[in-house]
Order: structure tokens, then sequence, then C-alpha cells
């Protein structure tokens, strides 16, 4: 039988406590994904690590989450999603102590290996819990508009406090900043947070695991690496090997008796067109921020904690819009209308990235903060009719298939917006320019600041014109692709509300 102690259908002033309390993780894993922004320098000072050991450093963490959150989803369907919390919190905890004080290369990559452990138990075990916490539609809707924007501002805000902390500590104090915030989960998870389980949840199915890793991770590094470097026959060779286990893994699904991902929960109604919504929005939300971050540092110039600091202004609109949006919904606006209203809000910020030039500040800031905005309106009302339509003691893994979704969909925009703005980049870069500039714009400012006079300023000045040229391109690109995916929200949601 479930163990969900809750007894009465709306929330009390305890459950929107503990609320606040399942933030806190929640806020945590969303910043360890841009919190090593500016530790970098000090770290390779400190640990000397090589050129593949700091890659790892960086990714370690984000694929280790990716490639587990489907397994961590359904083992806390199980076992109990406060006990896989509380499980997450104590390795999140112990992990985050050891990256702080971590004396070697290796050593920090291991411990940043168990933070994404920690990460993909508490990421759908809080989005479980506001399942189960909230049984009142009304009451869960507001709920998850608070998760979403807070998911959205830890990612932003990651990268300011990392740069904060670097200034006035060491680069081991981005990691020290978790241990408060778990400490307090850990006491007042048992007393705030009910628990909650499938009752007949079957056996636990291992072979999906490592075949849920294998399709996940080479997908996904994959096409983090198309983004950073361009087609390559590895990169392809990593999709298509991904694809393949992709395959094997929906196969297992469907023929086992007790599978790790049910086939049963997209037969939900609105379940499928959720999760493939809300990987399109963070598609949308991925690829901008790869542009967006180069602008206002390689274009605009600013440092990287000013740059920083200007990209929490975007964030500030973000608060206002899960609710506004859960507030149309109660009052009788047909959801489907409110999602497609919230791609075409993020269309119109894309829309404004094609009015930029080289000097565009406020202009760029304004379409961050209309993508944001309309992802963050797409995101609330997605995972509130995902999790709505599936069983309560299903929401681990429907909440799990959320966020791998999610996973995919950043990696994917990245990858496929990366590569047409790079396309025409360097498409508008002098064939007679040095190779570095033909690569990216970071290459090219680098290679104008070893020449001279002139012939250096050109350079940099129409490496600026061609990488604004190619954001122009991508960004029309995806407007495209949210309008189709608004479009597609009108007609697939529309008799779901």
């Amino acid at each position: 039988m479930t163990t969900n102690t809750q007894t009465n259908s709306r929330a009390t002033r305890k459950e929107w406590t503990a609320l606040a309390v399942l933030m806190l993780p929640l806020l945590l894993v969303s910043m360890d994904v841009s919190v090593l922004y500016f530790a970098v320098p000090q770290i390779n000072a400190d640990l000397r690590p090589s050129g593949t050991q700091q890659l790892w450093i960086f990714d370690i963490y984000a694929f280790v989450l990716a490639g587990l959150l489907m397994t961590m989803g359904s083992l806390g369907d199980r076992i109990g999603r406060r006990k896989l919390l509380m499980f997450g919190a104590a390795a999140f905890g112990a992990a985050s102590l050891t990256a702080a004080y971590a004396n070697s290369a290796e050593l920090l990559i291991a411990a940043r290996a168990v933070l994404g452990i920690g990460g993909a138990t508490l990421m759908p075990s809080t989005m479980a819990l506001v399942r189960t916490m909230f049984r009142d539609a009304g009451q869960r809707a507001k709920a998850i508009g608070i998760w979403s924007g807070v998911m959205v501002a830890g990612i932003a805000l990651g990268s300011v406090m990392s740069g904060i902390l670097v200034e006035h500590f060491w680069w081991g104090s981005v990691f020290l900043v978790n241990l408060p915030a778990m400490v307090m989960l850990l006491i007042l998870a048992p007393v705030l947070i009910p628990e909650s389980r499938d009752p007949r949840p079957g056996r636990f199915d291992l072979l999906s695991v490592p075949l849920s890793m294998a399709a996940v991770l080479p997908v996904v590094y994959g096409l983090k690496e198309i983004a950073a470097e361009g087609l390559d026959l590895t990169h392809v060779a990593s999709l298509a090997a991904g694809l393949v286990f992709a395959a094997l893994f929906v196969h297992r699904q469907r023929t086992t008796e007790s599978p790790l991902i049910s086939p049963a929960l997209f037969r939900g109604r609105g379940f499928a067109p959720a999760v493939l919504l809300n990987l399109i929005a963070s598609l949308a939300m991925m690829g901008s921020a790869y542009f967006t971050t180069q602008y206002l540092q390689s274009v605009l110039g600013k440092s990287a904690l000013e740059a920083a600091l200007w990209a929490l202004l975007p964030s500030v609109p973000i608060g206002a819009a899960a609710p506004l949006a859960t507030a149309l919904v109660q009052r009788g606006m047909n959801r489907a209308y409110v999602v497609s209203a919230g791609f075409a809000v993020s269309a119109a910020g894309f829309g404004l990235l094609t009015l930029t030039g080289t000097d565009s500040l406020w202009t760029v800031l304004a379409a961050a903060g209309l993508i944001a905005c309309g992802a963050v309106i797409i995101g609330s009302q997605l995972t509130d009719l995902a999790l709505g339509s599936v069983p309560a003691e299903k929401a681990g893994s429907a909440s799990s298939l959320l966020e791998t979704g999610q996973e995919f969909g950043g990696a994917l925009g990245m990858a496929l917006l990366g590569s047409i703005g790079n396309a025409v980049y360097r498409d508008e870069i002098p064939a007679t320019a040095p190779t570095e500039a033909h690569e990216t714009l970071g290459g090219a400012l680098a290679v104008a600041q070893e020449m001279r006079g002139e012939a250096a300023s050109a350079l940099a000045a129409t490496a600026r014109e061609a990488f604004t040229s190619g954001m122009h391109v991508a960004a029309l690109s995806g407007a495209a692709l949210l309008l189709l995916a608004a479009a597609l929200a009108a007609a697939t949601l529309r008799r779901t509300a």
C-alpha cells in the first residue's frame, strides 16, 4: 500500500513549507550545472589538470545526471521518493565536501560524478513529491510553477554565485555552499515531507539500467561535441550507437513484465505531447543561451562576471510567468492555448535576436527574457499536465522522462542552432583569415590580439559581424521551430485540459 500520509485533498501550511524545503536541493542541483564557470582558472592553477581532465571536470556531472535520471525516477517509485531524496542529499553533501578539498584532478572528477548521481536522485524525487503532496489540481499547478521557476533561475544564479565566491574565497567554496542546504533537508524532510511509493512496483529490471545509460549518454555526448566542434565521424558514430541502444531500451520496456519505464505512461492523456513539447522548449532555451552568452562576452567585450551579472536581468520576469499562466488556466483558458502562447513568446524573443547589431545589449537581454519567460510558461504547464495524467504511484518515472527529455533538448538545441550559426560564421569569414579565425569567434579574437594595427581591428570587427549574422539565421530557425511547436501544442493539447 502507498505510504503517503496526506489525507486531505488540499495541501496545508505543512505541505507548502515542505515545498520550500524541496526547492533547496532543486536550486543547488540546477546551480551546479554552471557553478564552475569562474572557478576554472584557480582549479587549473591548483590541480593542473590536462585538457581532457578539464573537460571531464566540466562535463561528467551533466553526463551522469542525464544517464541516471530514468533509473533513479523508477527507483524512487519503488523504494520511496523521500528515502531516495535523503540518500541523494547525503551523497550530494558528501561529494560537495570532497570536491571542495580535492587535491587532484582525478579526485575532483570522481566527486563531480558522485554529484551527478546525487543530482539524478534529487531532481525526479522533488518533482514526484510535489505530485504526491499536492493532490488538488489548482494547488499542484501553482507548486509546479514554482518548481519550474526555481529550476531556470538556479542555472542563471550558479555562474554569478561562482564569480562572487571565487573572488572572495578559494575555488572549493563553490561546493561548500551546498552543505547547509543539504543538512537542512536531511533534518526537515522526515518531519515535513510524507513518504510515497508505488504500492505494486514489480521487480526492478536491472538490464534496463545499462540499456538506458547506453541510450542516453552517447546521444548527449555526440550532440554536445557537434555543438562544440562540428560534425565529425566520431560524433556521428556516437549518436548512431546511442540510437541503437535507445531502440533496444524501448523494446525491453515493451516486452519485459516489469519495465523500468512503463509504456502505459504514454497512454495518459497529453503525456507524450507534453514530453515532446517540453523537449522543444528546452531546445530553444539552451540553443539561445549558446549565442547570448557568447554575444555578451565576445561581441560586447564584457568580462565573464559582468556577462553573468547582466544575464541575471532576464531572470527577473520569470517569477511572474508561471503564476500568470497558472491563473489563466484556472480561470478557464484552455491549457493548449496557454502553452501555444508560451511558444509564441519565446518565438518573439528569437525574433528580437534577428534585430541585433554588434552593440545591442538591451535588445539581447530583452530577447533572452522573452525566451526564458516563454520556456517557464511552457515547462510549468506541460509538467503539470504530464504529472496529472499519470497515476501518483508512477510520478517518479514520469518526472524522470520529462527531465531526460529536457537534457536531450538542451543538447540538441546547442548542436542544431549552434551548427547553423557556426556555418554562417565560417562562410562570412574571409578565406585569407588565419585558420583559427575560421573556427570560432573566440579563436578569431585571440588571433586579432596577436596582430597589430588596422588588420587586427578589421579581423575582430569582421568576426563579430559574422557571429551576429550566424545568430540571426539561427534565431530565424529557432523562431520557425517554435511557431510550429505552438501550432502542434494547439492541435495536440486542446482536448487534454
